[in-house]
């Protein structure tokens, strides 16, 4: 089987973090984004995974190549000169989908965070009969996303009505494709939406189906919901395979530690945290709903809560960082500073406050 995930372009919504990286291979709960999804497609069989992208896809390959060996799987890229939409990357992508084997393939948007219930959706797909099958998750307000129309006991979609006003249904498109072949007869090799032009004709022939996702849902494409992310994703850790989950007398909530980070005494880390490899936390140090990457040290008696510090950065003693901060790569912030959602460019040090949200060049 293989599957082709929707990488796109800059990740404007996550700089500072992808002024240093490309979005795929920013760390997710210690682990690059694009290999949760990965991973998970190889669990049920995916032995090609096809990087749809169209900003710097050498550096995005070099990285994934050692992967390619560890998990036996391919990985390729098809590389768009324009941006493609979310439909025009499977018709640039097609001589690599096609193989003859009338297998249909998953599409996945790179941004999306869930338990990837692939094989429930494979065996969905494959009993309704259907063209193609799209996952979709439950909101509390729909009025702010696509809401997909469906029957509720066999899946077939009726319509699709974006951001509704008055209330028809609470379920949205999740990101996640099941498509057979004869899909990509319907797409042009030009910008298009799958979700506006190609899914709505699939459905008005009765050849489309939604399943709804269970567990958790998050696109994690900006700090706010990759925040949130992280909480659901701890959680659904915490269900599954609790023993991945730091614990301890200075452990509060869920927290993910590496095995190579280093926390100091008195400190009380969570909830809703994870710590990257190399990381030095020393004494007396609070932290909350953050993710601390590679190679950070944070001094003593720092507080620092609803945050992203990127790699190799410092946070000076006694300062607090709060209220979505987040550093780029290499930042230094000097002791006793205060940022309340400071957006600070790789490579700065910090001297003075930051007293409302802003964007330090």
């Amino acid at each position: 089987m293989k599957a082709l995930i929707l990488v796109g372009g800059f990740g404007t919504r996550l700089r500072p973090l992808t002024l240093s990286v490309p979005k795929p291979l920013v760390e997710f709960a210690n682990k690059p984004m694009i290999l949760h999804q990965i991973e998970a497609l190889k669990a049920v069989g995916v032995t090609e995974v096809i990087l749809a992208i169209n900003y710097q896809p050498e550096v995005v390959l070099n990285f994934l190549k050692e992967f390619e060996a560890k998990l036996g799987i391919t990985i390729s890229c098809s590389q768009e000169k324009e941006p493609l939409g979310t439909a025009g990357p499977l018709a640039l992508a097609r001589d690599k989908l096609i193989d003859g084997s009338g297998e249909p393939f998953f599409v996945l948007n790179s941004d999306v965070i869930c338990e990837y219930p692939f094989k429930e959706m494979f065996e969905f797909h494959k009993g309704h009969g259907g063209e193609a099958s799209i996952m979709v998750t439950k909101v509390d307000e729909p009025s702010k996303y696509g809401v997909v129309v469906m029957e509720e006991t066999t899946g077939k979609v009726d319509k699709f009505v974006e951001k509704p006003k008055l209330f028809v249904g609470n379920k949205i498109n999740a990101g996640i494709y099941l498509l057979n072949p004869s899909v990509l007869n319907r797409i042009e090799l030009k910008p298009t939406s799958i979700e506006k032009e190609i899914f709505p004709k699939i459905a008005a022939e009765e050849k489309l189906y939604a399943m709804v996702l269970p567990g958790f849902w998050m696109d994690i494409g900006q700090p706010r919901d990759y925040i949130e992310g992280l909480r659901l994703y701890l959680d659904a850790l915490r269900k599954k395979s609790s023993t991945k989950l730091a614990t301890g007398p200075h452990i509060v909530g869920n927290v993910l530690v590496h095995e190579s980070a280093k926390i100091g005494e008195g400190c009380l880390i969570g909830p809703d945290v994870a710590i990257g490899p190399g990381c030095v936390v020393e004494a007396g140090v609070r932290l909350s709903r953050c993710t601390v990457m590679r190679g950070v040290r944070i001094k003593q008696h720092t507080c620092i809560s609803s945050s992203i510090i990127g790699w190799h950065s410092t946070v000076g003693q006694w300062a607090r960082v709060e209220n979505m901060t987040i550093l780029g790569e290499d930042v230094h912030v000097c002791d006793e500073i205060y940022s309340n959602g400071g957006v600070i460019l790789p490579h700065k040090e910090i001297k003075s406050s930051i007293l409302k949200p802003e964007i330090v060049m």
